[in-house]
């Protein structure tokens, strides 16, 4: 893929007419462009090549697209890697809204399929052990997808101890950590370990016996 084959356009001239202008503003951004960008860091990464050694240059290189290109799109390398972290993450669960338990296993099996995802898995792997060197990309990840992950965990928790499902001295973030974090250890930071389809299930049953009203 070279540069004449993507649709955005450049940015239009001084002496472009305003009808020229407007038409071009009003094109929509080529998607196979993006795929190809994000497919490509994501190939990098499981290549074993470092955040440190990415750079917007060899990225648009590798992909076959021109420079100005990616940054049409992304404003810089952090924003790219975003992109390319939510690119890993499922679809947020809808819960029922009716059982805590059955609320917090489909968040906790949302996790468990992830794991199972072989490269998802392998490339957050690599990410995780990198991003706290590059403190603006790690504060945007945590911002944009951890705390939305963590939050619908702490909503599940809070409504259940409104309702009398759960204890109402709950200390929430705590409970919160307790259920997920058995998860992410065997889907993130044990590549061999089991997942199986009883997993979500029990993890939450063992915290829940401890924090059901007595």
């Amino acid at each position: 893929m070279t540069e004449t084959t993507v649709t955005t356009a450049a940015p239009a001239p001084a002496s472009a007419t305003a009808s020229g202008a407007a038409e071009r503003r009003g094109r929509p951004r080529n998607a196979a462009v993006d795929t190809a960008v994000v497919e490509t860091v994501l190939r990098l990464l499981e290549d074993g090549v470092g955040l440190g050694e990415l750079s917007m240059e060899r990225i648009a290189r590798e992909a076959g697209v021109g420079k100005a290109t990616v940054y049409r799109r992304w404003a810089g390398k952090e924003a790219l890697m975003l992109d390319v972290l939510r690119s890993l993450e499922h679809a947020a669960p809808e819960l029922a809204g009716e059982s805590v338990r059955d609320d917090l296993v489909t968040l906790l099996e949302t996790l468990r399929r992830r794991g199972l995802a072989k490269r998802s898995s392998a490339v957050l792997r690599t990410v995780l052990a990198q991003i706290k060197a590059h403190p603006e990309l790690w504060r945007e990840y945590h911002e944009k997808v951890v705390r939305v992950r963590r939050e619908a965990v702490h909503a599940v928790l809070r409504r259940g101890a409104a309702t009398g499902e759960l204890r109402s001295d709950l200390d929430v973030e705590l409970m919160g950590d307790l259920i997920v974090s058995p998860m992410l250890s065997r889907a993130m930071f044990h590549d061999r370990a089991e997942l199986p389809e009883d997993l979500p299930g029990k993890i939450v049953d063992a915290v829940l016996e401890g924090i059901r009203p007595r």
